[in-house]
């Protein structure tokens, strides 16, 4: 499975590419697409979903994952955040591909081990699990590790539904039917 990561970004949209082969992740691509930031916000939006959708072009992947934007200390960035990521989720749904969610919590929990983890941690642990030679941006990262939760929470979401395609449930950490 080829899984693309967007973190998005109205100035700087991260991405990053993996691949999962049974329990082994593998290192594609990644790497940022950097609006202008003297450009109005029209033109900074076109940026984003082209720039997406050319990744898609050059990377075929699978499925991909967003980062959910949280809510910000100022309401104008949370705005202008959210039309980034609309961008970046326009492109991927246009392409056809499956669309999930994580929060930062969700990222840093699965690659890190806890939800408070610092950016600089987020670097260290992609570029431990994903055998990479130099520590990738910031941006690029968080792309990285928003496709390592999903490639690791994928595992989960199938086996809870081939559960519940038996009629089975989880209820207090055991099955029940």
């Amino acid at each position: 499975m080829r899984i693309l990561g967007i973190d998005p970004g109205l100035r700087t949209t991260g991405f990053g590419i993996i691949t999962k082969q049974g329990s082994q992740l593998a290192y594609i691509a990644s790497g940022t697409i950097n609006t202008p930031t003297t450009a109005e916000l029209p033109e900074r939006l076109k940026t984003i979903f082209s720039g997406v959708s050319e990744i898609i072009r050059t990377y075929c992947p699978n499925c991909a994952v967003i980062e959910k934007v949280f809510v910000n200390v100022n309401p104008q960035s949370t705005l202008l955040l959210g039309q980034a990521r609309g961008a970046a989720i326009s492109a991927l749904v246009a392409a056809d591909l499956a669309v999930s969610e994580y929060t930062a919590l969700q990222l840093k929990q699965a690659v890190v081990g806890h939800g408070k983890a610092h950016k600089s941690q987020v670097q260290d642990m992609v570029q431990r699990l994903l055998a990479l030679p130099q520590l990738p941006g910031t941006d690029a990262a968080d792309a990285l590790g928003v496709a390592i939760c999903h490639a690791h929470s994928g595992d989960t979401l199938a086996t809870l539904g081939k559960l519940a395609s038996k009629g089975l449930r989880m209820k207090r950490g055991r099955l029940v039917g």
